[in-house]
Order: structure tokens, then sequence, then C-alpha cells
């Protein structure tokens, strides 16, 4: 009640006042902040919103994708399995913040990537990553993903484990594919893990702040404004009315989404 209750409802209730340390007195407005959100001057906070929803979209599906394709290649069969899987989960295990910094580093004109792009012959598609209109959003995505993509790994390893060899034995005498073996036995198996895998994803993805604010900082007009670094800096700047209906909106859409894709992942998986 006292570190996750009270907290909440008193968020709740600033984010109805124009709570803001340039003003001498606190008023209560109703749901202006929230009108001011969607209708803001030049889409300041409805583009952050967006920038969430596309941020959280496309790295929750190449985040699965790319942890199922690793659980494949480590499952078994693999020369020094238990190496590469440290290998790949080590990302995850490093501060966001030192990840950021060190892709600054690697993206900026003169990093190490626009020298391998130059040594392969593909110079023409050099520039700054972090700070062209057409990839910073996607630069900071791909950071994210190559981060993750380990964490997901294992959770979809682990749920490999539990599957019976069994059926993977008797599929193989009645002449099943592995890729026939994939679709009917180990896809169906790993279900419940999958539904773990995309819905922490999607929350994860909606109140993503650290990698993105480290390597851009929101970036320069916005480019890669999420709402937590927006909301960090309405808190900055003292707007605490604003800062916390941003939370609210936020909130409100990470719960919904979840309950959503719960449900019907839940529901798919009770019906088969």
């Amino acid at each position: 009640t006292i570190l996750f209750v009270i907290p909440s409802v008193a968020g709740m209730v600033i984010s109805l006042t124009d709570w803001n340390v340039a003003k001498p007195d606190i008023h209560f407005i109703g749901l202006q902040n929230f009108v001011d959100i969607f209708t803001s001057k030049g889409g300041q906070y409805l583009g952050s919103i967006i920038h969430t929803l596309e941020f959280t979209f496309v790295t929750v599906i190449f985040k699965t994708v790319l942890g199922l394709g690793l659980a494949l290649l480590l499952f078994k069969g693999l020369r020094s399995q238990n190496v590469f899987r440290t290998i790949f989960f080590t990302p995850y295990a490093l501060a966001p913040v030192i990840i950021g910094i060190s892709f600054i580093s690697v993206l900026k004109p003169e990093g190490p990537f626009n020298a391998v792009l130059e040594a392969v012959g593909l110079g023409a598609l050099t520039h700054s990553w972090l700070s062209d209109p057409n990839t910073a959003l996607g630069s900071t995505m791909a950071v994210e993903i190559w981060r993750m993509a380990g964490w997901n790994m294992m959770i979809l390893l682990a749920g490999m484990q539990m599957i019976p060899e069994e059926y993977y034995e008797a599929s193989s005498i009645d002449g099943a594919t592995k890729w026939k073996q994939f679709w009917k036995i180990t896809l169906p198996f790993l279900r419940p893990s999958l539904m773990t895998v995309i819905v922490l994803n999607t929350i994860h993805g909606l109140r993503t702040f650290d990698i993105v604010f480290a390597l851009t900082g929101g970036g320069q007009g916005g480019l890669t404004e999420l709402i937590n670094t927006q909301v960090f800096k309405e808190f900055g700047m003292g707007r605490y009315g604003m800062a916390n209906a941003l939370n609210v909106v936020i909130f409100v859409v990470t719960v919904v989404i979840a309950v959503i894709m719960q449900r019907l992942l839940t529901g798919k998986e009770n019906n088969e």
C-alpha cells in the first residue's frame, strides 16, 4: 500500500492539476493535461506516444523471432552450445546505459560501423545513424533488439527443454522432417513460453527509457522521443502535472494492450 497503491493514486490525482514549479499555486484542471497531450502544438506529446508504439511493435517482433532462432540453433547438437548461450545472453546482463554510451561511438559518422561499410564497398550507406531522421529511431530499435535477443533465447530454451524427447523420436520414426517437427511439436509446446515472451516484451517496449535516453536523449526535434523520455524531461522542467498525466497515459495503454494480448493468446491456446 505504501510503496505502490498510494504513489499510484497520488500520481493520478496530480495528473489532474497544473502543478508546475514555475507557478506559485496548484489548481485542479480536470482532464486538461490529457487534452493537451493529444492536441499539443507540433504534436510534441502525441509524437512520443506514436514513437513508443512503433518502437514496441517492431522490437517485439524482432526480439521474439531472433530469440526463437537462437534458441532453435542452440537447443541441442551444436558443439560449445553453452559457450554461445552465454555470449548471446551477455548483452542483457550489461547496464543499458553502458550499452547506449558504447553504441554512440559505434554508430557515429566516423565510428566502426561506417568504417566496416566502407571496407566492404558500401560507403554510400554511411551516415550519422543516430541523428538522421530516416534511421534514428530504427537504430535505437536495433540496439534494443541486440540487447534483449539473448533474454528471449533463454526463456524459449527453457520451454524447449520441457518438451518430451519421445515426441521427436516417434516423429522421426514416422519420417517427419525437422521443419514438420518444428510446426507440429516444438511450436505448439512453446506457446506458453512464447506468450510470456511476447507479453513481457510488449510491456518492456512500452516502458523503455534508459537505452533510448543513453543513445539519443530523445533525439534532435524529438526524432526518438518515447513517452518515458518525455516524462523524464517534464519532471526535469518541474511540470509535475503533465509528467504524471503522461505516466497515466502509458500506464493505461500498457495495461490494455497486455490484457488484450494475454487473453488472445491464452484463448487461442485453450481453444486448441
